[in-house]
């Protein structure tokens, strides 16, 4: 399995490469934010030939402005891949099944060429998700043994700790394969 992180605002800009075949930015959420960092860490991951993926925390309503929003904020290259980071908000809401799908439909149809990724947790995925939809694949956050998430689902992502910071795997055979599957 290959290896990776993903990475805010809360981590450093010169965040360590050394045996990652692929990192996630957090770039947007809701309407308003974009990750400060965006643009050094972005530039840190290709500088050291890393897949290159990016994030948007998702927040309940307004799904075509949040999509529009994301797509706007986030660099454009082939072989990037987009992700919704479907979880409870900071005041305690979430985006519902309905919307999660509309904005992942949303941000393929605004970047038809990418591949978009549903990411969330082992609860969110067997508690409240009912449809699914994880577009292109599935990010999976189960803190357990690296590529043994604890789901019945297939999934292509495995975030198995944030201890010091998010680790994660990718089930692909190869880098090769990783950038093939991303359209790189």
């Amino acid at each position: 399995m290959l290896r990776g992180i993903d990475v805010s605002s809360h981590q450093s800009s010169s965040y360590d490469t050394d045996g990652l075949s692929f990192v996630f930015v957090k770039a947007t959420e809701g309407r308003s934010y974009v990750n400060p960092k965006l643009a050094a860490q972005t530039k840190r991951g290709r500088d050291a030939g890393l897949v290159v993926g990016f994030y948007h925390f998702l927040w309940p309503g307004n799904l075509t402005d949040q999509a529009e929003y994301f797509v706007a904020k986030t660099p454009e290259k082939r072989g990037d891949i987009l992700a919704v980071d479907w979880e409870t908000t900071g005041d305690g809401s979430h985006a519902s099944n309905s919307e999660k799908d509309r904005f992942i439909r949303n941000v393929k149809q605004l970047r038809p060429h990418h591949k978009v990724v549903l990411y969330c947790n082992r609860h969110f995925w067997l508690n409240y998700d009912t449809t699914s939809y994880a577009g292109d694949g599935l990010w999976i956050a189960d803190y357990v043994t690296a590529g043994k998430p604890r789901i019945q689902a297939d999934w292509r992502f495995h975030q198995y700790t944030d201890d010091p910071l998010d680790k994660n795997v990718a089930d692909f055979s190869s880098e090769s394969a990783l950038r093939e599957w991303a359209g790189g």
